[in-house]
């Protein structure tokens, strides 16, 4: 039956993709790719020869229709991002919502998100939490950091290299340098690191060595 096909791909370790979506893979008859050239690198590991075309920020919607019409007339896409879980701070939310509208049967495999080990290594409670991925660069987000500061849930942000100091700088004027945080970088690979402590502490740290790689950020919800 023809569907669309989500797949969690390795955030790392090529070890952590499953056996399941390299079977679905090379079942599909196309997979939609963030960028063709980062996933051939996998299919090519895998010996995966299934079609690729480019589904990524820039061109998803105005080629949302065409992917749903080849459902329609019986083909089967998977959908794959760069790193980890499509639509979690990737491409795809607009592709699996337009699949429902058109009752279109969408099945998610479980595997990696960068999120889940980050969090559960921190040592910060996570019965309840939130995601909010990466901040707004410029607009809204003085706002949002305001928010947050109010936020009593544990909260959890993915952010580059580039800018990690200066949102933990602003984490510090905004919640205080006490508030505990854990920063994982590099997440299944061979340098993967976290770094847990104060605001305060973890930005010393980060200042002293430069930041390298890809972060997620877990910071401590305000205590009630």
């Amino acid at each position: 039956m023809s569907k669309l096909y989500v797949v969690p791909t390795p955030i790392g370790n090529l070890e952590d993709f499953t056996f399941r979506a390299q079977r679905v893979l090379n079942e599909v008859d196309l997979i939609l790719a963030e960028d063709t050239r980062t996933s051939a690198k996998l299919m090519s590991h895998y010996s995966i020869i299934t079609p690729m075309s480019s589904n990524h920020m820039h061109n998803e919607h105005r080629s949302l229709q065409k992917w749903v019409d080849k459902i329609l007339t019986g083909e089967s896409i998977a959908l794959i991002s760069d790193a980890g879980t499509p639509a979690i701070s990737d491409p795809g939310f607009l592709l699996v919502r337009e699949c429902i509208k058109n009752d279109i049967e969408v099945d998610c495999l479980p595997g990696a998100t960068a999120f889940v080990p980050a969090l559960v290594n921190s040592g910060i409670g996570c019965e309840k939490f939130v995601f909010e991925g990466f901040l707004p660069v410029k607009k809204g987000r003085q706002t949002r950091l305001q928010l947050l500061a109010q936020e009593t849930k544990t909260m959890i942000f993915y952010e580059s290299p580039y800018r990690v100091i200066k949102t933990l700088d602003q984490f510090s004027e905004f919640m205080g340098e006490d508030r505990y945080v854990s920063v994982s970088r590099e997440i299944s690979k061979k340098f993967e690191q976290t770094v847990r402590g104060s605001l305060s502490e973890v930005i010393t740290h980060f200042k002293e060595k430069d930041p390298k790689g890809e972060f997620v950020i877990i910071l401590e919800g305000k205590k009630e």
